[in-house]
């Protein structure tokens, strides 16, 4: 088990500076959710109206 000492002391030394650090703004990430949210509504209801559909048949 690592001490408290070993531990970075700065984000520069936890991220690899062969790989870029993207950073999502927390509004793409809202908006990511209210499309999911959306999508999921969406075929549920898909769903609910094609099981309508077959009870009448």
């Amino acid at each position: 088990m690592r001490s408290v000492k070993e531990w970075p002391e700065t984000a520069g030394e936890v991220v690899s500076s062969k790989r870029p650090f993207h950073r999502t703004s927390l509004q793409e990430l809202a908006m990511a959710d209210l499309a999911f949210v959306v999508t999921t509504i969406a075929v549920f209801a898909l769903v609910a109206l094609v099981a309508r559909g077959v009870t009448k048949l």
